[in-house]
């Protein structure tokens, strides 16, 4: 079972995506909101971050960079997603997928499934 981060500050948002991805046999951790998103990865050990890019604790881009940047964190699937088109910047940054918010749930779980797969070819 694939452990996936959601690192997403809108509560009902959270429990939606928390839901729907216990249905498709993931199993699911969620980052406090005081808590560091690298501090909670390096000890959860997640197979993939659903990272928004506009979080209260900061912006996810600069989050993303800053885990591209680290050796250890370079082969995590990084899924972004927002209410403004930022497709470009999120990929050029090193996100695997970006998807625009409001998104279908079977986008979602295809672009999770897809990008662990194709992390696990290489």
């Amino acid at each position: 079972m694939s452990k996936i981060m959601l690192a997403e500050d809108d509560p009902t948002m959270l429990s939606l995506l928390r839901t729907l991805l216990k249905l498709e046999g993931f199993e699911t951790v969620t980052l406090n909101e005081q808590e560091d998103i690298v501090d909670a990865i390096y000890r959860e050990t997640p197979d993939a971050l659903l990272l928004d890019v506009h979080l209260t604790q900061g912006n996810g881009l600069d989050f993303l960079r800053q885990m591209r940047a680290d050796s250890r964190l370079d082969r995590l699937v990084v899924v972004m997603a927002s209410g403004m088109n930022l497709k470009d910047e999120c990929l050029s940054a090193g996100a695997n997928v970006f998807l625009l918010k409001p998104f279908m749930p079977d986008a979602l779980i295809d672009a999770i499934r897809s990008s662990l797969e194709a992390r696990s070819l290489s």
